[in-house]
């Protein structure tokens, strides 16, 4: 059945009484469009663009803006601005929240499209729909979209020891493997990169075919050597940050962070993931602790038709796939938890075929008791801490 609308008839945006200027911000690498919709201006929305980074050019706008609006009705309004977060991260909301302009950051896989197979996407599509959003959150329509809350700036920046350690994580495996590799092309497969005596070991090492290595192999290898112990280094010293942040702020005052690490199978990497990722935000309930991770389940049900689609995956990675990993590790150091009784009892009621699926519900689980340690004091029934 082919559905045919009439479009010719449907407004740009909705008439409001709020009395105030609604703008959108579409910010590219190279341009931010600019749309409005303005009292007294009808429902025609006025669209600018202004240089990337051009923050005298976006305050211009603004204040023009307000003078055409106190031309035309004699009233001076407030401007409310939106836009999607995104590569530019928080610094234009806190600009404009600094100049007393009231701004709001929201997620753009909350708002609602189109489900055509191909529907039409440009910036001045996009500007409309942030305009529109923005005037039905203001009235108070519930769930027409979701607004970040921006993390203050202390918090934005405690959060990157953790991601950068990640990172350099990566590279020393990616040094080690590398090093490997090419030993193991001429015959050597028990060269130990990390090793303390590295440097002596790469000396006394010869080849498959009783060899001495190459001479510029063995310079390529020391330069690889050379970047690993760099690597090595930065680890250590991001390690040592992220201790000092874990570490009590008063004497005899525990840190959440260090709340965490006393409890048995969790280390200091995992506390202050735990910690800088999530559980310094405010929750209302558990729901949304388990929704902000990404471990809230998605059901599909209409009609007779009714089953789940898994969880939703729709929050922070890191954090998801930190409790995901937590989990497999809670259930083998607090053998008397209450959560990992739950588990088993859970994997042997269905043969011990959905293990990796209650694994996945029991880190929902273990994330939301985390929650209410760090933020009520209430401990898990038969948890067991590092002293004990």
């Amino acid at each position: 059945m082919q559905i045919i609308t009439d479009r010719s008839q449907a407004p740009t945006a909705i008439r409001t009484n709020l009395g105030a200027i609604f703008v959108s911000l579409e910010l590219s690498r190279s341009t931010w469009l600019i749309t409005s919709l303005s009292p007294g201006g009808g429902e025609k929305m006025s669209k600018h663009t202004v240089r990337s980074g051009d923050v005298a050019g976006l305050r211009a706008r603004l204040s023009q803006l307000k003078d055409k609006v106190q031309v035309r009705t004699g009233q001076v309004v407030p401007v409310i601005v939106i836009q999607e977060a995104g590569l530019d991260g928080f610094w234009i909301h806190r600009l404009l929240q600094d100049e007393r302009v009231e701004s709001h950051v929201v997620d753009p896989a909350s708002i609602a499209t189109s489900r055509r197979r191909r529907r039409a996407k440009t910036d001045k599509i996009d500007g409309e729909a942030l305009v529109r959003a923005l005037l039905a959150y203001k009235r108070g329509e519930p769930r027409v979209c979701a607004m970040v809350r921006a993390p203050t700036p202390q918090e934005e920046d405690r959060r990157r020891i953790c991601r950068e350690r990640k990172t350099l994580t990566a590279e020393r495996v990616e040094h080690v493997n590398r090093i490997k590799g090419l030993l193991f092309a001429q015959g050597i497969s028990d060269y130990e990169p990390l090793l303390r005596k590295r440097r002596e070991r790469l000396e006394e090492l010869r080849t498959g075919d009783d060899r001495p290595l190459p001479k510029h192999l063995k310079a390529q290898i020391g330069r690889e050597l050379d970047r690993l112990e760099l690597t090595l280094q930065q680890i250590k010293s991001v390690e040592t940050e992220r201790d000092a942040m874990l570490s009590p702020s008063d004497e005899g005052t525990p840190a959440p962070g260090a709340m965490l690490k006393n409890l048995k199978g969790i280390g200091p990497e995992f506390a202050g993931v735990l910690w800088s990722e999530g559980l310094f935000r405010s929750f209302s309930n558990r729901r949304q602790v388990a929704a902000y991770a990404g471990l809230a389940p998605t059901p599909w049900r209409s009609g007779s038709v009714a089953h789940e689609q898994g969880v939703s995956k729709a929050g922070n990675p890191r954090l998801r796939t930190t409790m995901i990993q937590l989990a497999w590790l809670w259930v083998k150091h607090q053998l008397r938890s209450m959560l990992t009784l739950w588990f088993h009892q859970r994997v042997q009621s269905n043969g011990g075929r959905v293990r990796k699926v209650l694994i996945v519900a029991l880190a929902r689980k273990l994330l939301i008791a985390f929650w209410k340690y760090v933020t009520a004091g209430v401990v898990l029934e038969g948890v067991e801490t590092t002293a004990a």
